[in-house]
């Protein structure tokens, strides 16, 4: 008895087995108990209705000979943008417990013909009218040009998944001022914006959860370590990795350049976005704020920008002529949009800009730097997009002198002549999803770099973003997806992606929602000069965990200088309120200075108390710097030697290294200013290497 139980459970599995197939013949489907084949990436109860995925086969699991993980990096996304900017900008949810009818529909005011579509409208996305049903028929979104309607729908981002993304960097966004000129049904505060997209995000996973079993058994997996996102690929799964880009984190907007936070502010901040699980950050995005200047946005976008940046700081962009070849976006000079346009009191308007000033001038603020040294101290990668030039050549500076690899470019808003000074640190680049010939040109021009560097590339879809995306290339190009493909690893087939009534061709419809990434990348493939990117793109999983483990193990250098005695040759006196003495350079504070009196040859000295190992200074300039300077070192501060000099300092943060070797005393020894006034530095710290 108890063995024949067990027989008879067999034979009618058996016989289940060939009806279910017999049917598949005669009726063309049949659903297959996933449990059952041991198809662990088919989930054992999907809701009804629901989109389809449209793929077939396994996801390539484990590692390559080499060792590593393969798969795509999808380095900027934006799940839940649909919960920021009032809950009204982004129309449709990534999911929803009631099904895909409530998930997939459109905001209210879009109702009956699209004609209260504000956003849509001001972003050219339709012609003034749209249909604004989504499910079950689409007939007008999501669309590749429509910057207002949901396209990361989970199903959609499963078929991305499948077809071989391995890691999507889920950008929290929003911006409290867009947000209080919308539509709305909730606050316009971006921390508590931030909170809840985050909260959601963890519901998704939560939702996948379901589907496949109960609690970590889903393919999509919120990490929070390198360590913990290559078991996750490695089990063939997607890496989620939370990140921020928002324009006034921790309540740091600027007021008439007044910082309205400090530096608690930034340190609860932190803290908070951490143990939510954010692991990446923009200090600052579209408008000025109290930590970093932005990088321009062009033409009428520009213009609608800056007007937005006037009504929410009190001031416009300001420019200036750039000191180096690289430059921020051409500032926007078109006709403002009416909608905008009318918001400005009346009397003022956007001011011109000269055509040869193309640099943003604010740079990185010192609560910016505060900011970017409390995200490494949690070892936190930094987010260089969107900052000015002169922002993102101190924030190099400063990860530099520190030798912190932390650093990513995620969707194309760097200067290029930036991307070896990445690499060099051990950061990760990737573009935006430029149409086929777009990306594989732009990817082309740091080929050689990557190869230097043995790094792979990522791609930014930036979808929910507001940015565009790839529209279709026609049936007859050649460079036209051929349906079905197979993925790039080989192990997965796919098929015209399906939802409801609504079939989307990459080639008739563009980059329509996230579902169609593979796609896209299967039409780079087919592209001149296609295959040599995509087995990049391929690489891409291995580099970005590489640039997070590497910032995960970092060790911050022990400060030699820190509070030593020093002294220096003059220090200069006009006011008896301040201080400039040469012991405010080793405080730890970047905001206190020495100075030394107008004249060339002078010298600030640091006694490190003992012969020490030492191979690194940092000198971080006022604007009074010396264009020639040298470091001495000395046993016993008498007798000196030059360690290191140069003659054509810019000032800012110089990081002088050189073969370490012994001192007790360290001197920075100034020989031509660049200016009229004298020397003067905020810190200097030493290290033994």
């Amino acid at each position: 008895m108890t063995r024949s139980a067990p027989r008879n459970r067999r034979g009618r599995f058996a016989l289940l087995s060939l009806f279910l197939s017999l049917a598949a013949v005669l009726f063309g489907s049949a659903p297959v108990p996933a449990a059952a084949s041991g198809t662990w990436w088919e989930p054992t109860a999907r809701p009804a209705p629901d989109s389809q995925t449209n793929v077939t086969g396994a996801p390539f699991t484990g590692k390559n000979a080499k060792g590593e993980v393969s798969g795509f990096v999808d380095a900027h996304n934006h799940l839940m943008s649909n919960e920021g900017f009032g809950g009204r900008m982004i129309c449709g949810q990534t999911f929803s417990e009631q099904g895909i009818a409530d998930a997939l529909k459109d905001c209210p005011e879009h109702y009956p013909d699209g004609r209260g579509a504000l956003f849509e409208h001001l972003t050219g996305g339709d012609d003034g009218t749209h249909d604004p049903v989504g499910w079950p028929t689409f007939k007008d979104w999501p669309a590749h040009k429509s910057l207002s309607h949901q396209q990361n729908y989970y199903a959609w981002v499963e078929r991305a998944w499948r077809g071989g993304q391995r890691v999507l960097v889920n950008d929290l966004v929003t911006n409290g001022l867009i947000c209080s000129l919308l539509p709305r049904d909730r606050s316009c505060d971006e921390m508590t914006s931030i909170r809840l997209q985050a909260r959601k995000t963890y519901e998704l996973q939560d939702y996948v959860d379901k589907m496949y079993g109960g609690p970590g058994k889903g393919w999509f997996r919120i990490v929070t370590s390198a360590n913990q996102a290559r078991a996750v690929i490695e089990q063939g799964k997607l890496a989620v990795v939370l990140g921020v880009e928002t324009s006034e984190p921790f309540g740091c907007k600027m007021i008439l350049d007044i910082a309205q936070c400090d530096q608690a502010d930034i340190d609860r901040g932190l803290d908070e976005l951490y143990s939510l699980g954010v692991r990446s950050m923009f200090l600052c995005h579209k408008f000025d704020n109290a930590l970093c200047g932005v990088r321009f946005d062009s033409g009428t976008t520009g213009v609608a920008v800056n007007i937005g940046q006037f009504l929410s700081t009190g001031t416009f962009w300001m420019t200036e002529k750039c000191t180096g070849p690289q430059h921020d976006n051409p500032i926007g000079l078109a006709a403002a949009p009416p909608a905008m346009a009318e918001k400005l009191p009346a009397g003022v308007s956007v001011p011109s800009y000269a055509s040869d000033a193309k640099c943003n001038k604010r740079g990185l603020t010192r609560l910016g730097e505060y900011a970017m040294r409390g995200m490494m101290q949690r070892g936190m990668m930094l987010e260089l997009d969107h900052m000015s030039v002169k922002a993102a050549g101190r924030a190099l500076d400063i990860l530099e002198s520190q030798e912190y690899p932390g650093v990513i470019s995620s969707h194309s808003w760097m200067d290029l002549d930036w991307t070896e000074r990445v690499y060099r640190l051990g950061g990760f680049i990737a573009p935006y999803m430029h149409g086929a010939e777009g990306f594989i040109g732009e990817a082309q021009q740091k080929a050689a770099l990557r190869e230097k560097y043995n790094v792979g590339l990522g791609y930014g879809t930036d979808m929910n973003g507001v940015g565009g995306w790839p529209g279709p290339v026609g049936e007859n190009a050649p460079n036209a997806v051929k349906y079905p493909f197979r993925s790039v690893d080989g192990g997965a087939v796919l098929d015209r992606q399906v939802t409801g009534q609504r079939t989307w061709d990459l080639n008739k419809d563009g980059a329509a929602h996230n579902g169609l990434v593979p796609d896209w990348i299967e039409q780079i493939r087919l592209t001149p000069g296609g295959p040599a990117v995509v087995g990049e793109l391929a690489k891409g999983a291995e580099s970005y965990l590489g640039t997070w483990k590497k910032t995960e193990d970092h060790e911050v250098g022990v400060n030699l200088a820190a509070h030593v005695p020093a002294s220096a040759s003059t220090t200069e006196w006009w006011n008896p309120f301040v201080n400039y003495s040469a012991g405010r350079t080793v405080d730890g504070d970047t905001g206190s200075r020495w100075a030394s009196e107008w004249s060339d040859d002078q010298w600030l000295q640091l006694d490190l108390g003992a012969v020490r190992r030492v191979g690194k200074v940092t000198l971080d300039w006022e604007k009074a710097h010396a264009r020639a300077y040298r470091i001495e070192l000395s046993e016993n501060g008498t007798d000196w030697r030059t360690a290191w000099s140069t003659d054509t300092s810019d000032g800012g943060l110089d990081t002088a290294t050189f073969d370490s070797q012994a001192a007790r005393y360290v001197r920075v020894h100034g020989v031509r200013r660049a200016t009229d006034w004298g020397y003067s530095l905020y810190e200097v710290t030493v290290h033994r290497s």
